[in-house]
């Protein structure tokens, strides 16, 4: 159960005229969530069990996530954005042994504990390129409600990498779309990030009429899914480039592309190499953290469309593959994903609030990968002490029905055949119910 709560507070604008900065419209944000998942397994079959697998047994799981934004504007161009986290987070066994994790906002190091700590802390800064502008919703990731359409912008701080670069209108939000952190996000994009989803870095981003091109360089971890990021840049580093194109007309309805190309270089192991050294240790099992040479390089490549085909139905798909060789460093254990969706809009049967997503996803490992995993090697999620190599199939289903007031309900249910690309366990399934209540002027009756 997801049970979401936005407290925000703006300054509306003030006329169309100049006023001084003391003056400026939206100049304060003030908001709040808090984020539960509760979540049910099933028994599902399982012939045999490892370090990190998904225990068979049925359990019950949830997670609960508070945060707090605040946002200022420093001047019309200008604006420093914070957030503050407290998390109790705990998917079904840990989020272990599967690549397409049921509950995104479940950590995957859960000893971390509720303490709260700073999320991001950045300064934006707008260049404007012309007189055209363009209206903007304001919230927590940027406060102004309109901006220059054609336009330079660039971020420096902490941040996460998804708050930016492979954004899907479908498929982007696990409180109100999809669960699975393989449909939210492009499964074979190691992002930078430590284990909590944020990194350092600085962000630079062109805006056009039909047309983005942005560009991020971000800390990696000194470990796979590790807290503590590797300031040694020249040796760890993260290069992100995306293009978003929106562009001709296609069901007379307008699509938006996004190519995205990334490049990690951090003190990260060979699959081929654990495999190798096995050699010199007859009976042992293959190590890839072992084999960690620093600046060693992983890159990947993805792409990402989403359509909207009528009023009521829109389309999504994206399609990731990383070299494979490398092992995976911070986010899902997949090097290829492929994934493709539909959500209907309420306004058919009178809902015009409410929502259904259906998805299917298929997750995959490289040959290295695979081997290593074969021969009894663990990753930082996967590791069933053996592997009858299998696609990771995975279908997902969502309804958000809206209450009223802000309030929205969106059970939601999994089905993961072959868990951990593993054909000997599973089919696994997942059933979810989230909660979000949404408070904002207009559901407190202000205008």
């Amino acid at each position: 159960m997801a049970l979401t709560l936005l407290i925000c507070a703006t300054k509306q604008a003030v006329g169309q005229t100049a006023v001084p900065d003391t003056e400026l419209p939206n100049r304060w944000w003030v908001s709040g969530e808090i984020d539960i998942i509760g979540q049910h397994q099933p028994y599902f079959r399982a012939l045999y069990s490892g370090p990190n697998s998904l225990p068979p047994e049925k359990a019950w799981s949830s997670s609960r996530q508070l945060t707090l934004f605040a946002g200022l504007r420093l001047t019309r161009s200008t604006e420093v954005l914070v957030s503050v986290e407290s998390a109790v987070e705990a998917g079904v066994s840990r989020t272990s042994d599967i690549a397409g994790i049921t509950n995104p906002d479940a950590a995957r190091s859960p000893s971390l504990g509720s303490k709260p700590y700073l999320a991001r802390y950045m300064i934006r800064q707008v260049i404007g390129l012309g007189s055209a502008r363009t209206e903007q919703n304001p919230g927590p990731m940027g406060l102004s409600s309109d901006l220059p359409q054609r336009r330079l912008e660039f971020r420096f701080g902490k941040l996460s990498t998804a708050d930016f670069f492979d954004l899907n209108a479908i498929g982007s939000e696990s409180r109100l779309q999809f669960l699975n952190w393989t449909t939210d996000n492009n499964g074979a994009y190691d992002y930078a990030a430590d284990t909590r989803g944020y990194t350092f870095g600085a962000l630079a981003e062109y805006y056009d009429r039909a047309w983005t091109l942005r560009f991020m360089e971000g800390l990696m971890p000194t470990v796979a899914n590790g807290l503590i990021l590797d300031w040694s840049i020249p040796r760890s580093r993260s290069e992100n480039i995306e293009l978003e194109i929106r562009g001709a007309s296609l069901l007379a309805r307008s699509p938006t592309l996004r190519l995205l190309g990334y490049a990690n270089h951090a003190k990260m192991g060979s699959y081929r190499d654990a495999i190798g050294n096995l050699s010199a240790s007859p009976g042992s099992k293959p190590d890839v953290a072992s084999t960690a040479k620093r600046a060693a390089l992983k890159y990947g490549f993805g792409i990402n469309l989403e359509q909207h085909v009528t009023s009521w139905l829109d389309a999504y798909g994206r399609w990731g593959w990383n070299e494979g060789r490398h092992e995976s460093f911070t986010c899902a254990e997949a090097n290829g994903s492929i994934s493709a969706g539909v959500r209907l809009m309420g306004e058919k049967w009178h809902r015009r609030r409410d929502a259904i997503g259906v998805t299917v996803v298929s997750n995959s490992l490289s040959g290295d990968h695979r081997r290593y995993l074969q021969l009894g090697g663990n990753g930082f999620l996967l590791g069933d002490g053996d592997l009858n190599y299998g696609r990771e199939q995975i279908t997902a289903m969502y309804y958000r029905y809206y209450w009223g007031r802000g309030i929205s309900i969106s059970p939601d249910i999994q089905r993961i055949v072959h868990p951990g690309y593993n054909r000997d366990r599973g089919p696994v399934f997942v059933a979810s119910l989230r909660v979000h209540v949404n408070i904002d002027r207009t559901t407190l009756g202000f205008r």
